[in-house]
């Protein structure tokens, strides 16, 4: 039996988009086992629009898990944001994971929001100044912590969660200048270092959905920008490559 996986990410939620997610929501326990959030949930990150994520993603029937984006940092409110979400019931990952218990097996979500810096040749460096030092370091303390988590997860199925990209493949379609600020070549390595069977992340808005790590791990931008529905469904178990079998549109969008 499949453990079954929605995802989306950058649903930039504030008080004029509540509703639309909702009756595709509303459908999810019939589909899927847990719905993943691929960060980017608000617009400014304020905590007015994390109400209007608990509103529109609390209560759906089944597990809902997030990781933040940089949009949920804008605002300097991410305590409040974060205390809003889990009062609602969304789990917050930053660093850590979590395991659920499906019908098909126990689904580990290891995540972390993940930040910039490239990939193989053309990626920042750690050398030079503080502020490039700093900028680099703050990629690879993310990997390492993304490493960690699922390093440390008990289960049948394991999933990497993250805002930015592990990979360039998912990028393609956005321009090549902004590759440095959209992923990290860190965090396709520390998917690699464990027995990761899917790795989810949003950000690149015109980017593509498909792609793989150096280590064959299959990468997906559920960006909704992207996917173009209200989540795309991923069954994982037995068969590992079933891939996205359904989508399921968002009203008005």
């Amino acid at each position: 039996m499949a453990i079954r996986i929605a995802a989306v990410g950058d649903v930039h939620m504030d008080e004029d988009v509540i509703g639309r997610f909702r009756p595709a929501l509303e459908e999810l326990p019939d589909c899927a086992d847990v719905l993943l959030l691929a960060g980017d949930l608000t617009r400014y990150g304020t905590e007015a629009e994390a109400r209007c994520v608990a509103q529109e993603f609390g209560g759906i029937g089944v597990p809902v898990v997030t990781v933040l984006g940089n949009h949920d940092h804008q605002c300097d409110q991410v305590p409040q944001v974060v205390k809003v979400l889990e009062d609602a019931g969304i789990t917050v990952l930053e660093g850590t994971g979590v395991v659920l218990e499906c019908a098909g097996g126990r689904l580990g979500v290891a995540g972390v929001k993940g930040f910039g810096g490239g990939f193989a040749g053309r990626c920042a460096s750690d050398f030079g100044e503080p502020e490039m030092k700093a900028f680099v370091r703050t990629t690879t303390d993310s990997a390492d912590r993304l490493a960690e988590a699922l390093h440390s997860l008990d289960c049948d199925v394991l999933v990497a969660l993250t805002h930015y990209a592990p990979v360039p493949d998912t990028l393609a379609g956005e321009p090549l200048e902004i590759y440095p600020f959209l992923g990290a070549y860190q965090l396709g390595q520390a998917i690699d270092s464990a027995p990761t069977a899917l790795a989810l992340h949003g950000h690149a808005h015109a980017g593509s959905e498909r792609g793989t790590t150096p280590g064959g791990v299959r990468v997906r931008n559920v960006a909704h920008p992207v996917i173009k529905q209200a989540y795309s469904v991923f069954h994982l178990g037995d068969q590992l490559d079933h891939g996205e079998v359904s989508r399921v549109s968002a009203s008005g969008i």
